[in-house]
């Protein structure tokens, strides 16, 4: 139970061995210091985590969270985070979802669900406000997650994995509707633990603290999110598939396996393209008020369009610009469940691999007749595809090209190429869950998507990161869509690029970072607050529990850190934080000595400004946020980490 409103006080504990569950003991004390989401994921596993500990093993939790904005009317709040530690890293992973089942857990009375323990045979986890139930799934098994959500009742949230999950790819998806807790491999560990679906259902709702606040802080969130140029114009009106043609003009449309910046059809593959000649409709998660989602054609059914990534990386980054075959693949990848920016990275490295005579996969830049019968192979482990199932950094271990296989930490890269957004770059290194560019604090939006900050300088950059990263961090534990934060950045920077302001604001930016390195290590400064980031008071009005801006950062640094030191204890290296050499050694640009990512000055200063001994938090920064570690596993921890 908990004093705070806005939660439904109670956590689930499901063994699937034992086929038993329990309540999970989590205290208004644990609330105030994690809030919820992926922060309450972060300090949960760091505190059941031990270093034998590996994705596959029985005692591997699966740790589905909310937040405590999710149910209660706010916009964009419908998300909820899955962890676990990652097949594909074999550190932390976490993954944000839409899709209903965050919503439908709550109405359970539920604001998290901790799954552990393996089934003898498949299992669909049902969740209601009455009872759990481990019902036999071995008629879903085998069913694509299209299928198997079509064979579960239409008034439950669902999660269900696909063949990939059921066949251990290791990016493997979870999907909820048609949306995908897509990285990392937690469908994987779905299929490890036998579990093809989990559903919930209720009629509960969370109590509000102070419900007519609310509703009028949500009148006016609802206004900025819809006036807004990113919010309310660009994402509406062409989705994230809108960032194919900005990406261009700055050079960083990843291109033949991140070789280059720029593709010269860019335009066929682009949201333009899409928008004209191929959209049906607009569509959102529940509780959106932005729609950026595409619905497409693929044959006579309409679903879901490709986003950003799946139109980079299966675009440019392979030389193709047919996007009818991009629209059907993406469809094919989520029905078969795998993550598209993994399975899609993997391909690019394979391709280029064959193109250097190393091995020939069947797969060749600018050739994409069998794609398809790819994607098949890789989510069923038959032929080469078995190779490609295991990710580009195993393939790498195998058949070499290290310093072209594109990931971070052993997760492929976004298709963001951050040569020409060094900022970027920096985060893609230091994200805890990998090559991640929203745990990498999304630094390309402004470096080129959204403002027109120096995209090639180091200033600032490290500070810059560290207060993105903390900030996306909290967003996820308030149980809030990532985009809602596009909205920090004011529209006139935007809108009015040539404004004298603008142009002052913008040549400032990259020197600021002492300033902003104040509020990212002293954030409990007083009653900070700013109208652009209205997630703290919801979740003042929603919990009743003291929220400021400096609030939300605290948070967003507590579950970093806590996450950072899961890593380490499950054996990340203290100098893991690495990108490829294609990005920090090679020159994007020959003619241009900065188009590289200058990855170990920037991390000097990200280090010392996190309070970190290189990618390692110091007891003293983890006791400063309130971080618990007995000592003895701390040292042990760092000592296995410098080896």
């Amino acid at each position: 139970m908990t004093n705070f409103k806005g939660y439904m006080g109670k956590v689930l504990f499901a063994d699937l061995s034992k086929q038993t569950y329990e309540e999970f003991p989590w205290t208004d004390a644990d609330r105030q210091r994690t809030l919820g989401g992926k922060v309450m994921a972060a300090d949960i596993l760091l505190h059941h985590i031990t270093p034998e500990m590996k994705a596959f093993d029985e005692d591997n939790w699966l740790v589905i969270t909310t937040g405590p904005l999710t149910g209660t009317g706010c916009p964009n709040t419908s998300r909820f985070n899955i962890s676990t530690i990652s097949p594909l890293t074999n550190i932390i992973t976490s993954s944000n979802c839409g899709g209903d089942f965050g919503l439908a857990l709550k109405r359970a009375g539920y604001d998290a669900a901790i799954i552990t323990g393996k089934s003898e045979k498949p299992v669909h986890l049902r969740i209601t406000e009455k009872e759990v139930t481990f019902e036999d799934a071995t008629e879903l098994w085998g069913m694509t997650t299209g299928q198997t959500q079509e064979n579960l009742h239409r008034a439950q949230g669902k999660l269900a994995i696909g063949p990939a999950g059921e066949n251990k790819v290791l990016y493997a998806c979870v999907f909820s509707g048609e949306r995908t807790a897509g990285r990392g491999g937690v469908g994987a560990v779905f299929g490890d633990k036998k579990l093809k679906a989990v559903t919930a259902f209720g009629t509960k709702l969370p109590p509000l603290h102070k419900a007519d606040k609310l509703k009028e802080l949500n009148v006016k969130w609802t206004k900025l999110l819809r006036t807004h140029p990113l919010t309310g114009r660009q994402l509406p009106k062409l989705g994230t598939a809108g960032l194919v043609s900005p990406m261009q003009a700055h050079s960083i449309l990843a291109t033949k396996n991140f070789s280059a910046g720029r593709y010269d059809d860019f335009e066929m593959i682009s949201g333009e393209e899409l928008a004209e000649n191929h959209l049906v409709s607009n569509a959102a998660c529940t509780t959106c008020v932005i729609r950026c989602a595409r619905m497409c054609k693929v044959d006579d059914k309409v679903v879901k369009g490709p986003e950003l990534e799946t139109l980079g990386l299966l675009g440019a980054n392979i030389l193709n610009n047919d996007i009818e075959k991009i629209i059907r693949w993406n469809y094919e990848i989520d029905e078969l469940g795998m993550d598209s920016i993994s399975c899609a990275g993997s391909v690019a490295f394979a391709m280029e691999l064959a193109e250097k005579g190393v091995h020939d996969f069947g797969v060749h830049f600018g050739e994409t007749e069998n794609l398809s019968q790819m994607f098949r192979d890789i989510a069923y482990r038959q032929g080469e595809g078995n190779y490609l199932a295991d990710g580009s950094k195993r393939m790498s271990d195998i058949f070499g090209g290290k310093e072209y296989a594109i990931h971070a930490k052993g997760m492929e890269l976004a298709a963001y190429e951050p040569r020409h957004a060094v900022g970027h770059g920096l985060g893609y290194a230091t994200a805890n869950r990998g090559g991640c560019h929203l745990n990498a604090g999304y630094m390309v939006v402004v470096e080129g998507l959204g403002l027109e900050v120096d995209s090639l300088t180091p200033h600032g950059k490290a500070a810059l990161a560290i207060t993105f990263q903390n900030l996306m961090e909290a967003v996820s534990a308030c149980g809030s869509c990532m985009f809602t934060s596009y909205a920090v950045l004011p529209g006139f920077l935007i809108d009015k690029p040539n404004m004298k302001l603008t142009r002052l604001v913008l040549t400032a930016f990259p020197y600021v970072g002492p300033v902003v390195n104040i509020l990212n290590h002293f954030t409990k400064l007083p009653a900070l607050n700013i109208p652009l980031v209205p997630h703290g008071n919801a979740v003042k009005y929603a919990t009743g529990m003291k929220s400021t801006m400096a609030r939300l950062l605290t948070w967003g640094t507590y579950g970093y850190n806590a996450e950072r030191m899961a890593n380490i204890i499950l054996g990340q290296k203290a100098d893991a934080d690495q990108l490829p050499k294609r990005l920090t050694e090679e020159l994007q640009n020959p003619d241009n000595p900065k188009t590289k990512v200058p990855l170990e000055q920037m991390k000097k200063v990200y280090y010392r400004a996190r309070g970190w001994n290189k990618g390692i938090p110091t007891r003293h920064r983890l006791k400063s946020l309130g971080i618990k570690i007995d000592k003895a596993a701390y040292d042990e921890a760092v000592e296995r980490a410098w080896r």
